[in-house]
């Protein structure tokens, strides 16, 4: 039996999840559902950043909803499905996965403790963006948050000297202050630059929307610690797919 949306909207869907940060972050635009299966909450939207398709709840039976989704056609132009940790293999066995990251999505509402450094950090000009992508490229090569991701509001960072050697980007939306693209040079690490970028930039976003979050990798404990020492004590593990074409 084909399934049916039971929450249409916007305002429907965050009632439903009590105002979540995450569901903030990610459910945008007018073409908003809900779909229910199992004790899984699955959404489609049309997101921030294009179409969204994500859920809370059960594993398994998010799983099957977006399997079921999928066979539809409801996510021929979603790029990646967003669902609580599931074993790689259990997704494997119903949809067509080429790609899984485990990762965790954290959130504050609480000023971090002031951090030596943060005096240092200053928003950064355009002009600048090619020193980013450098940091970038030693930092985190993989990461899609670049100067050129259309999603960022802004990159900060800190200099020595005429170098740029630490950046982050604000990538919030939703009325929910976003921490992306966190990297430091690899020469330049050890000296507390990510420490002292992560806390300014948290400060400031928390000052315009009152939450600030962002995502880690669920197998990077040291930037987790660090992430938790700043205030970021609330925390969902997420598991996130890429289908084939």
């Amino acid at each position: 039996m084909p399934l049916h949306p039971v929450l249409t909207g916007r305002p429907a869907l965050l009632d439903r999840l009590a105002d979540h940060p995450y569901a903030r972050l990610t459910v945008g635009g007018e073409q908003v559902h809900g779909y229910e299966h199992a004790g899984a909450l699955v959404w489609t939207a049309d997101g921030p950043w294009g179409p969204v398709a994500a859920s809370f709840g059960d594993a398994d039976g998010a799983v099957e909803v977006f399997r079921q989704l999928a066979d539809a056609g409801v996510l021929a132009e979603t790029r990646w499905l967003h669902l609580p940790r599931v074993p790689a293999e259990a997704v494997a066995r119903r949809l067509p996965v080429v790609i899984q990251d485990d990762w965790d999505f954290l959130w504050t509402v609480t000023d971090p403790a002031p951090v030596p450094g943060e005096a240092a950090v200053r928003a950064l000009d355009p002009a600048e963006h090619p020193a980013v992508d450098a940091v970038l490229d030693e930092a985190l090569p993989h990461s899609t948050s670049r100067p050129s991701d259309t999603r960022i509001r802004r990159w900060y960072g800190i200099s020595e000297g005429d170098r740029l050697v630490a950046v982050a980007g604000d990538r919030s939306a939703n009325g929910v202050g976003f921490l992306a693209g966190i990297g430091v040079a690899a020469d330049r690490q050890g000296r507390g630059h990510g420490a002292a970028l992560t806390a300014a930039v948290t400060r400031l976003l928390l000052a315009e929307f009152g939450v600030c979050s962002l995502g880690v990798m669920s197998d990077n404990t040291g930037a987790i610690r660090l992430y938790q020492r700043l205030g970021y004590t609330e925390a969902i593990p997420r598991s996130s797919i890429r289908l084939t074409d």
